[in-house]
């Protein structure tokens, strides 16, 4: 995906959490994706918003939910919005929507390709909760920079990550190091069940600086 398409999926996805599901800064919402895409468009959405991601959160404490097609269960446990994604290729839709979910390839094509906030994200304020911790919107790009620079990431460095993101090192890794300094990644699933020539013809093809 280019900078421009990532964009327009991170606005239409702010665009919905703002209007359509009425979400507010300082609002809660319970992320259960693995590491995806989609899974990025919404970290971003949230940001964008004000909105406080908790990684792996109770949906029941939280105000909204977003979950994959594999934890639709758990997610039923908000009381609040609820959207699930199927995470199929090029953002395809369920074949037949959960009972009590909004279709997120189904409500998000329609929002408008330019977001602004109703108003402006603090960067003092909460932004994610990962692994118990609470992390500012600052004190996130903060941490992300120093740990691309201990990963020896520049800018233009392109990170293949086979890391969740169910925890602090997966999104640093697989997200917000990359982005911080102006690089790109590639996320890949079960990178470990790749053969070591496999993995090297991945590496190259992909034009990739730096694994995780």
């Amino acid at each position: 995906m280019s900078v421009a398409t990532f964009a327009n999926w991170v606005a239409k996805t702010a665009n919905l959490l703002q209007g359509d599901l009425g979400a507010e800064p300082g609002d809660r919402l319970a992320l259960m994706l693995p590491a995806h895409w989609q899974s990025a468009v919404w970290l971003l959405a949230c940001a964008s918003v004000g909105v406080v991601v908790e990684i792996g959160g109770d949906p029941a404490d939280a105000d909204l939910v977003v979950s994959g097609p594999d934890t639709l269960e758990e997610a039923r446990a908000c009381s609040g919005e609820r959207v699930a994604l199927a995470l199929r290729p090029l953002g395809g839709r369920f074949p037949q929507a959960p009972a009590g979910f909004a279709d997120y390839a189904v409500e998000v094509p329609g929002q408008g390709d330019r977001f602004a906030p109703f108003v402006p994200v603090d960067a003092d304020g909460p932004g994610l909760v990962v692994g118990g911790e609470e992390l500012s919107y600052a004190a996130l790009v903060e941490r992300a920079r120093e740990d691309a620079g201990k990963r020896g990431l520049g800018e233009g460095a392109r990170v293949l990550s086979g890391l969740d993101f169910d925890g602090w090192e997966g999104l640093s890794a697989g997200l917000y190091g990359p982005l911080a300094i102006g690089g790109s990644v590639v996320l890949c699933r079960n990178l470990d069940a790749l053969a070591p020539q496999a993995l090297a013809q991945r590496v190259e093809s992909e034009r990739v600086t730096h694994t995780a």
